[in-house]
């Protein structure tokens, strides 16, 4: 996969991507990433790359040529763009799943009061928003958008299968996990996770992943419509 930003702020998203998984990611050769900043495309001598809303009003909106430019210099016929704006449609596992199928992905970064909407109007983009609520600029919400894609790209996150049981995939909360030691300030790991009974493991975490569903997110049960067993039915051990 590749995978271009763009942003006037492209420091913030270096130490982001030199780190962890994407940084792995990036070093086997998985994805690519590049950013590019529209700065770059302004003619005149200051740079510029915003303006004052036609109409009046507060802030600053982003000019259409220095953006459109920007991106039509990595436009390829593989690449699928997003434009991340609080208007778009709200971020989850199930459109994450999709983005990670391209092989080109473009995400663009608003900023100030948004952008000039000719910009919209020449680009085919998807609007994404990671939520209700307004940031300083896109560089942030790329970032999240970046991490929920680029894990889910074959080899990028462990094995096969690795991503398969997470919260959200299957429409429900992921279920408590534990680790090393067993008993920690007087509290033991649940006995079944110890007993090497793989169907009554699976049991009990499906168990737990409901009900912490049905006390957390009962919106996620609805949402899917369907019917999970009887509170208290929750499975094997504590």
């Amino acid at each position: 996969m590749l995978v271009d930003v763009i942003t006037l702020f492209p420091r913030m998203l270096a130490g982001f991507l030199e780190e962890s998984m994407l940084k792995r990611a990036a070093e086997r050769g998985i994805v690519t990433f590049r950013t590019v900043n529209p700065r770059s495309f302004a003619r005149d001598a200051h740079q510029s790359t915003d303006d004052r809303p036609y109409g009046g009003g507060p802030g600053m909106v982003m000019k259409p040529e220095p953006l459109c430019e920007a991106i039509e210099s990595v436009l390829d016929r593989d690449a699928r763009l997003v434009l991340m704006t609080p208007q778009g449609a709200r971020l989850d596992q199930a459109m994450a799943q999709t983005l990670s199928r391209e092989k080109h992905l473009v995400v663009v970064c608003g900023h100030y009061e948004g952008i000039d909407e000719r910009v919209c109007q020449c680009f085919r983009m998807d609007e994404v928003s990671i939520g209700d609520y307004v940031l300083t600029n896109g560089a942030l919400p790329a970032a999240v958008l970046v991490d929920a894609v680029v894990r889910l790209v074959p080899g990028v996150v462990g094995g096969e299968g690795a991503t398969e049981d997470e919260s959200f995939v299957s429409g429900l909360l992921e279920y408590p996990q534990y680790t090393r030691p067993a008993v920690f300030r007087g509290m033991a790991v649940p006995e079944v996770l110890r007993s090497g009974d793989h169907a009554a493991i699976d049991e009990w975490r499906r168990a737990r992943s409901e009900e912490r569903t049905r006390l957390r997110r009962p919106d996620l049960i609805a949402r899917a419509g369907r019917p999970l067993r009887e509170e208290g039915a929750t499975g094997h051990g504590a």
